[in-house]
C-alpha cells in the first residue's frame, strides 16, 4: 500500500519504519528541510532502539523515502497520516496549529479520495477540526474530491517503540465508515496476523481513548508515589507493599514502581491537555488535577532529602548524577526529573557532575555550556569528588555498580536513590548513607 506520513518526529519516524518493513511504499513529508536532509544521508534525529537499521533496511530496499514536497506526499498514499507535535500551549490545553495546518495541506492539494489519519495524540473533536478545515480548502479550489477521517492513536513506548507497533496489544480506530474499517484492517493486517486486535469505535471515544490511556497510567504512577510517601513517614518498606499489592491480578505489577515522577513527551502533556479540556466542558477533573500536582511535588522529592541531609548547606557542593533521560532506552529529557533536580541544586549553589548512556547530547542541547554543569563520559567519572550520588534513571549499567569503587570515588559515602535501585541492607553493609523512596534511611 501507499502510505503518506506528514512529520518526521518520533511517531512519523516508527510508523514509517515499521510499515516500510511489512512491504508498503512509505513517504514521510516534513517542513523542516534540514531534518529531511539529514534523514535522506541515513542519520536519525532521535534516539529509540533498533530504529537506524530499521530505517536503513527499508532505505535501500526504496520502500521508504523523505521529502518536503507536500503535494507529492498528498499524490503518494492513499493513506494520508497526520503524526505532527502537539505541543502544550499556554494554558496547557493542545496546540492543534501544526495538525490543522497539515490538514490544509491535503484540501489544498486532494485531487482523489484519500484516508486521514490522526496519529497525533489529540483532543477529542479535532477529527471534526480536521475534516472542516479539509472541506474549507477544498470548496476553495471548487474540488468535489472525497475524503474520510480516522482516528488512530498510537501507543508506543519510547524504547521498545518498534515492538509495539510491530505488535500491537490493540489497533484504535476511530471511523464513522465502515468502508475504512476495512482498509484500516488491510493496513494492519501484517502486524495483527495472529489475533484481530483491531478495536473500532466512533471518532470522539478514539480521541479520548488515547488520553484515558496516558491519564491512567500516570494516575498509577503518581498514586505510589503518594503511597511510598505515606510508607516513609509510618515505618514502612514501599517495595515490599509493591510486591503485596502487585500480585493482585487486579492490579498487577505496571507502573507501580515508586520513584522520582513521570517525564517525557506524552504523560505530562496529555494530562495537562485532558484537565483543560475537561474544564471547557465544564467539568472539575479534581483526580487528575491530584494526579499532577503529586507528580510535580515528587520531582522535587529527591532534593528535598539532600537538603535535609546537608542542613540546607548545599552551596559550593558538587553532586554525581545518574541519569538524565526521562527513562531508559531513550535520549528524551522532556519534563524528565532529573531537569527539575538539577535546576535546584543550581539554584542552591551546587554543581552537578552528570552521566547517562545516550542524553549527553540532549543535555547539551538544553542546557548548552555553563560552570555548574560537568558531562560526564562515564559513571565513574561523574563520582569522582562528589559529596553524593543521586539516581535519576534506572538505567540497567547503574544497577549493580561496584560499591568499592563508589565508596572510594565519592567524597561521602552518601547516596540519594530515586529508582530504589539497591537493597537498604546491602548498603548498610558497604557503610553507605543511602536514601530511597519510601524507604527510610540506611
Amino acid at each position: 500500500m501507499r502510505v503518506t506520513i506528514f512529520g518526521s518526529g518520533y511517531v512519523g519516524l516508527v510508523t514509517g519504519a515499521c510499515l516500510s518493513d511489512a512491504g508498503n511504499d512509505v513517504l514521510c513529508v516534513d517542513v523542516d528541510a534540514q531534518k529531511i536532509e539529514r534523514l535522506k544521508q541515513g542519520e536519525i534525529p532521535i534516539h529509540e532502539p533498533g530504529l537506524d537499521a530499521l530505517i536503513k533496511k527499508n532505505a535501500e530496499a526504496g520502500r521508504i523515502r523523505f521529502t518536503t514536497d507536500a503535494a507529492e506526499g498528498v499524490r503518494h498514499g492513499l493513506f494520508q497520516l497526520i503524526a505532527v507535535g502537539t505541543p502544550p500551549d499556554e494554558d496547557g490545553s493542545a496546540d492543534l496549529k501544526y495538525v490543522l495546518a497539515v490538514a490544509r495541506t491535503i484540501g489544498e492539494h486532494l485531487a482523489e479520495y484519500r484516508v486521514v489519519i490522526d496519529k497525533s495524540t489529540v483532543p477529542v473533536g479535532t477529527a471534526d477540526k480536521v475534516k472542516a478545515e479539509i472541506a474549507k480548502a477544498l470548496a476553495a479550489r471548487g474540488s468535489n474530491a472525497e475524503f474520510d477521517i480516522v482516528s488512530n492513536p498510537e501507543f508506543l513506548k519510547e524504547g521498545a517503540a518498534i515492538g509495539d507497533f510491530m505488535k500491537p496489544d490493540r489497533v484504535i480506530v476511530g471511523t464513522d465508515n465502515p468502508r475504512v474499517t476495512e482498509l484500516m484492517r488491510a493496513l494492519y493486517e501484517p502486524f495483527t496476523r495472529n489475533h484481530d486486535r483491531l478495536v473500532v469505535m466512533d471518532l470522539r471515544s478514539a480521541e479520548l481513548t488515547k488520553y484515558a490511556a496516558n491519564a491512567m497510567l500516570a494516575t498509577k504512577i503518581s498514586f505510589m508515589n503518594e503511597l511510598a510517601n505515606i510508607a516513609e513517614r509510618v515505618g514502612a518498606d514501599i517495595e515490599k507493599v509493591r510486591v503485596g499489592i502487585g500480585s493482585d491480578p487486579r492490579i498487577g505489577y505496571s507502573f507501580i514502581y515508586p520513584g522520582t515522577g513521570y517525564g517525557g513527551s506524552c504523560f505530562p502533556k496529555d494530562v495537562q491537555a485532558l484537565i483543560r479540556s475537561s474544564n471547557a466542558v465544564g467539568h472539575k477533573p479534581a483526580l487528575l488535577e491530584a494526579v499532577e500536582a503529586v507528580n510535580e511535588r515528587q520531582k522535587a522529592f529527591l532534593v528535598g532529602k539532600i537538603a535535609r541531609h546537608f542542613e540546607g548547606k548545599l552551596k559550593g557542593r558538587t553532586f554525581a548524577l545518574w541519569g538524565l533521560a526521562f527513562k531508559p532506552n531513550t535520549d528524551d529529557m522532556r519534563e524528565a526529573p532529573s531537569r527539575t533536580i538539577m535546576e535546584k541544586l543550581w539554584a542552591a549553589g551546587a554543581r552537578v557532575r552528570a552521566y547517562d548512556p545516550v542524553a549527553s547530547e540532549e543535555a547539551r542541547r538544553i542546557y548548552g555550556d555553563r560552570a555548574e554543569l560537568a558531562i560526564c563520559a562515564s559513571a565513574y567519572e561523574a563520582i569522582e569528588g562528589a559529596d553524593a550520588l543521586v539516581i535519576a534513571t534506572e538505567w540497567q549499567e547503574f544497577r549493580s555498580p561496584d560499591f568499592d569503587r563508589l565508596k572510594a570515588g565519592l567524597a561521602q559515602p552518601v547516596i540519594f536513590d530515586g529508582r530504589n535501585l539497591y537493597d537498604p541492607q546491602l548498603l548498610e553493609r558497604f557503610g553507605f548513607r543511602y536514601y530511597a523512596v519510601g524507604r527510610g534511611l540506611v
